[in-house]
């Protein structure tokens, strides 16, 4: 029995690393695009006094959350070369997910600055210091520090939800997992060492934040 259970995980295993190194690119990809289209946004939601921006801002930020996230990698990736704008299945997924999660950090860095005392701008400004400065120098480093719990969070969740790219193909985990319940039918193993893949992803991440986090706060 333990023999039969050896050869059928490493039947399985090989293609099901292959797939969780796929959804770690999709998702580290998704995370760059989401934590600079974030931060602009949350910065230019905070500090713009144009209606006109606020209202795109938050309009951006509303649709993106409130879309399913299959949805709109869907858009991208069968809409798009309507238009005459082909992506590939990694592509799509990696501009959907992280153009999704820079709505969910916008707000999250909005929070962020808007939590910071006003004081603390008004003396940089009076030593001196230019709005850029005071941003780069006083403002960010707090809110990156006070925003880590959420930012972490969202990388967790992130790595689960590269699993809808399989409905477009892109060779990530639950792809290869639906493509061997096809041909063994060795549901049960397959899904439970799926489960286990992310789970082995997903808790050093967690506990990653969490340690940084927390060198930062005795840091301070």
């Amino acid at each position: 029995m333990n023999a039969d259970l050896s050869a059928r995980l490493l039947h399985i295993l090989p293609l099901l690393i292959s797939g969780a190194w796929t959804a770690l690119q999709i998702a580290l990809g998704a995370f760059v695009l989401a934590l600079l289209l974030g931060l602009l946004l949350g910065t230019a939601a905070t500090f713009t006094r144009r209606r006109l921006w606020r209202f795109l801002i938050t309009a951006y930020i509303e649709w993106l959350r409130n879309v399913p996230a299959l949805a709109h990698v869907f858009i991208l990736y069968f809409g798009l070369p309507v238009f005459g704008i082909k992506l590939s299945s990694m592509s799509a997924a990696i501009f959907g997910l992280g153009m999704i999660g820079a709505a969910v950090l916008a707000d999250v860095f909005h929070g962020g600055f808007r939590s910071l005392h006003l004081g603390q701008s008004e003396a940089a400004l009076a030593i001196g210091m230019t709005p850029f400065q005071n941003w780069r120098y006083i403002m960010l480093p707090q809110v990156l520090r006070n925003t880590l719990g959420p930012v972490g969070n969202y990388v967790a969740q992130l790595i689960k939800d590269t699993s809808i790219a399989s409905a477009i193909a892109a060779p990530e985990i639950m792809f290869f997992a639906r493509n061997l319940v096809t041909s063994t039918f060795d549901t049960s193993l397959i899904y439970l060492a799926v489960i286990a893949i992310y789970v082995a992803m997903i808790l050093p991440i967690g506990s990653g934040f969490l340690y940084l986090e927390r060198r930062l706060r005795r840091a301070r």
